[in-house]
């Protein structure tokens, strides 16, 4: 009951005196209700009420409903009171007030199983919603929760928002400041996770894409995004653009179609060559959007049981969204979201891990300072994934110990604890990587010294005589992550722990021996995902180490080296799919007429050296394309100045 209330209660409202014993003798008949439609209350003053057979005023009889109560309270029943309630209340409305008491009483047990708010003010809404199940006995359907090995794939809502990071450094209103204008005029109603709509988009329809439950088993859901008929042709004319070379066509594409999330990748890929990043993003965004406004009611993003087969083509194209949307914040500076979708990446098929998400996460683990979550994953996933095997997870993580070590706020014996295991780890792995030594001194723009780069294990034959798959791996670390190695203080303890190497090769360690044939049997071939993940990575050392049978291929943006073993849910027709080496005349008339089929024609299969010759004749069909927009006659009324005599003119 209010205070308000309790005043009305002992009669302490206007100078009243207090209520005395037998003072509370209420009259329901009929004419309360008409009364309560009565006058309303006046400005400045209050609604008139229902004097009782007592003078006691009563507005709403519904105010005593907890009197119940207030026989056991102490302020009420106490020396501050002043007033006894003496006469009990009808048993009609005291089943309805006990009723009404334990409702109220088990939403306060509800309530409090809540934890206070964090931060700003505001907690994650499916951890409150999570807690209150848990509390009231009921559970909403979906994967159970995740075992204590894949737990370290659990994704923050509230870190996959970049303002949520911005605001630790810049402050809220530098961050907001312009936004909250624009959410008043907001045109999107639908709550997203991975994107905030923009009024500058076109207005959302949905463009055919949806997602199914395939199956739950083991705890895991398996998802897959599905495309309707209307997209399917969609796709089939994105294909045709593509295999025109033409951004235009893509541009015009869009036009009709304003969500296709193959095209909005592929175009933003065009936006970033010609260095227009905030386009590029944007069109990254609105295919981010798109498949979020798909996703299946039980498609979770933070769970970490939700699979999505990279072997399905339309499940790609999220794969390939997400990251290019990490690799867009991380270039923003907000290296801490960058690296909450990394976890959500590897979330999605963490045994096969199709982009090789594993070759980046140590990255920006140490950019965004967040060295607890990298040892914690290297500590858990060592055993059966063999992390240390990895160049950039061998020298890492002994960097993330000596990192932490360098914090003040850790206590002297945990200091001296990490300090220790990272040298261990480091000396581990300058053993079995020597070739990483050399080319990241150079990349820091370090001298060493005379004894160890002359030294035959760190010298110029360690480099060249590490297998190339290894080199691949060990440029692509080094040219990502070689800035973290600068700083003097880490440079003074890896100089330091060179020198313990040394020590231990120049006694015979045996160790020196057995990683050596390591090296040699591990690193024959990278797989697939990995040369994929150099692909997208761009980075030129990785990419120039690129094993020659990839190189060759034809790279799409929208689907770089897709998996041998793939499952497609639906052939693209026959006269939209590409035209065979010996149909050249066809091909110049579908270049006119795209509609243009002959009698009989059907793509030859198998025939070797099939795709080169399709990029031959695609260039053909550009060429002749360009010579037709060009062609035009001279003006036979022209002066002709510089031929007087007529020469050089053709029919």
């Amino acid at each position: 009951m209010s205070r308000r209330a309790l005043r009305r209660l002992r009669g302490e409202q206007r100078g009243q005196e207090p209520l005395g014993p037998g003072a509370l003798q209420f009259d329901l008949d009929d004419e309360d209700d008409a009364e309560e439609e009565g006058p309303r209350r006046k400005p400045g003053g209050r609604r008139p009420g229902r004097a009782g057979k007592e003078g006691v005023r009563v507005n709403n009889r519904f105010e005593l409903i907890h009197m119940e109560d207030l026989e056991d309270d102490p302020v009420v029943n106490g020396d501050r009171s002043g007033c006894v309630l003496a006469e009990p209340m009808a048993s009609g409305n005291k089943g309805r007030i006990q009723h009404r008491s334990a409702e109220t009483k088990k939403d306060t047990e509800v309530t409090e199983a809540v934890p206070p708010e964090q931060e700003n003010g505001l907690e994650d809404i499916d951890r409150i919603l999570e807690r209150i199940e848990d509390n009231s006995g009921f559970s909403r359907p979906g994967p159970p929760p995740l075992s204590a090995k894949k737990h370290v794939l659990y994704v923050e809502h509230r870190h996959l928002n970049p303002d949520t990071e911005l605001k630790r450094y810049f402050g809220a209103r530098a961050v907001l400041g312009e936004q909250r204008p624009r959410q008043r005029q907001r045109m999107y109603p639908k709550c997203t996770w991975l994107t905030t709509p923009k009024s500058t988009w076109p207005r959302y329809s949905k463009p055919g894409l949806s997602m199914r439950l395939l199956e739950s088993k083991r705890g895991m859901s398996f998802f897959a995004f599905e495309h309707s008929e209307e997209y399917q042709q969609t796709q089939h004319k994105f294909l045709l653009a593509v295999e025109s070379m033409e951004p235009n066509n893509i541009v015009v594409l869009l036009q009709t179609s304003p969500y296709h999330v193959d095209s909005l990748l592929q175009l933003s890929d065009a936006c970033r060559f010609q260095e227009d990043q905030e386009m590029a993003r944007d069109l990254v965004e609105r295919a981010l959007y798109s498949m979020e406004c798909a996703f299946h009611p039980l498609f979770s993003l933070t769970s970490g049981t939700c699979r999505l087969d990279y072997r399905r083509p339309e499940n790609r194209s999220f794969y390939l969204a997400l990251y290019k949307q990490m690799s867009f914040l991380e270039k923003r500076g907000c290296p801490r979201t960058a690296l909450e979708y990394c976890k959500l990446i590897l979330s999605l098929e963490p045994d096969e891990d199709p982009l090789c998400m594993l070759l980046l996460i140590d990255h920006l683990a140490l950019r965004a300072r967040n060295y607890e979550y990298l040892i914690r994953l290297f500590q858990e996933w060592e055993a059966h994934r063999n992390l240390s095997q990895l160049p950039n997870f061998a020298f890492s993580v002994p960097l993330a110990y000596f990192l932490l070590s360098q914090q003040t706020e850790l206590l002297e014996h945990e200091l001296s604890s990490a300090r220790e295991k990272a040298s261990l780890l480091i000396q581990q792995a300058l053993i079995m990587f020597p070739g990483v030594l050399m080319p990241l001194l150079e990349h820091c723009s370090v001298r060493p010294d005379a004894t160890v780069s002359s030294h035959h294990f760190f010298g110029p034959n360690a480099e060249i005589s590490q297998p190339p798959a290894l080199s691949q791996l060990v440029s692509l670390y080094l040219g990502r992550s070689h800035f973290l190695w600068k700083e003097p203080a880490t440079m003074s303890w890896l100089e330091e722990n060179v020198r313990e190497v040394l020590q231990a090769v120049d006694a015979g360690d045996p160790s020196v021996e057995t990683c050596e044939n390591r090296r040699k049997l591990l690193y024959q071939r990278a797989p697939r995902n990995i040369h994929r993940h150099v692909i997208l990575s761009e980075i030129k050392g990785a990419v120039a180490a690129l094993p020659p049978d990839v190189t060759t291929q034809s790279v799409m943006g929208f689907d770089p080296l897709p998996p041998l073993d793939n499952i497609s849910s639906y052939a693209r027709p026959e006269r939209l799919s590409p035209v065979s080496h010996g149909n050249t005349i066809a091909l110049f008339f579908r270049s006119l007429l795209p509609n243009y089929t002959m009698e009989g024609e059907r793509p030859e299969e198998g025939v070797a050296g099939g795709l080169n010759h399709n990029q031959g004749l695609n260039r053909l069909m550009l060429a002749v394309r360009d010579m037709m927009a060009n062609f035009h006659f001279n003006d036979q009324e022209a002066p002709q100045e510089d031929d007087p005599e007529g020469e050089g003119e053709w029919d």
